[in-house]
């Protein structure tokens, strides 16, 4: 990666640049954060649009770099954002829509993108208290599918993700657009099956999992009594018998009609606000 990119720490004094050409090595480096291995070497991802970027830092976010369109020089919130970028030691690309469209990989793209770090949420720190939901998705595939379940786990109010195995990048440019900002409020984690296991025999929850082998109705649950796991299996495959049997309740959606199968972020949807329907009210809603 380029010095520019790459060499940005908290003692860097920011810098505000404008760039026209493709060729130019930062912009190279910031496009590979469309491939996953550039942003696990980097530890960095891209999030496109201005609401997101004040969203990240606002919500405390390191901001690296800040890449914006000819088109919104000079607009107040952009000049915020920038100046912030700048303050915290970050780069500022004044950039053509050219590049930016190159960026994003879009015909008609957001004026304004912001490349941070990312963040995990260790496993072993989360030690989830009454009232507390947590998701826990097993090799979800789907980046669409990943980004709605992290924006519906924020608007239910649930605590935070935890992804299990090989499953598709939460700060992929993908699921970050469809978690329509929410990656940024909502703590991910991950871990191994078997790291899982061990942590929720001492995390004191309770994991009800969705399965076709289940006999409960998710509906007749007591989800009040301990901080509650909701445990999803794969688009495809569905839970391996490994976490069922770790299970407290293996419950199951009722259905009827021609459909044989949720799908994965509706089923998800489904669950968690049923999970957390003693916890909601449109008098405490925004």
């Amino acid at each position: 990666m380029s010095k520019d990119f790459h060499d940005q720490g908290p003692r860097r004094v920011g810098q505000v640049k404008e760039v026209t050409s493709l060729a130019n090595p930062i912009i190279k480096d910031i496009k590979a954060l469309t491939n996953k291995k550039s942003r696990e070497e980097s530890g960095t991802f891209l999030a496109e649009g201005l609401k997101l970027v004040i969203d990240a830092i606002e919500l405390g976010w390191a901001i690296r770099t800040l890449v914006y369109a000819k088109a919104a020089k000079g607009k107040p919130l952009v000049e915020q954002m920038a100046a912030k970028t700048v303050a915290s030691g970050g780069l500022v690309l004044e950039v053509s829509e050219k590049v930016i469209a190159s960026i994003t990989r879009r015909d008609n793209p957001q004026m304004v993108v912001g490349i941070f770090e990312q963040r995990w949420a260790p496993l072993k720190g989360i030690r989830p208290s009454e009232g507390e939901t947590w998701v826990a998705l097993d090799r979800v595939r789907d980046p669409g599918n990943l980004g709605t379940i992290i924006r519906t786990a924020d608007a239910a109010g649930a605590s935070g993700i935890i992804l299990l195995g090989e499953t598709t990048d939460p700060f992929s440019l993908e699921t970050v657009r469809a978690t329509m900002g929410s990656v940024f409020a909502v703590p991910v984690a991950r871990a191994t099956p078997e790291e899982f296991i061990a942590w929720r025999k001492s995390a004191g929850v309770s994991v009800v999992a969705t399965h076709l082998a289940g006999a409960v109705d998710y509906r007749t649950i007591d989800y009040r009594k301990k901080p509650v796991v909701l445990l999803m299996g794969n688009e495809q495959s569905g839970l391996p018998e490994q976490l069922a049997r770790e299970a407290d309740a293996l419950a199951r959606i009722p259905q009827q009609g021609r459909a044989d199968s949720l799908n994965l972020a509706v089923a998800t949807a489904v669950m968690l606000f049923e999970a957390r329907r003693h916890l909601l009210s449109l008098a405490e809603g925004k």
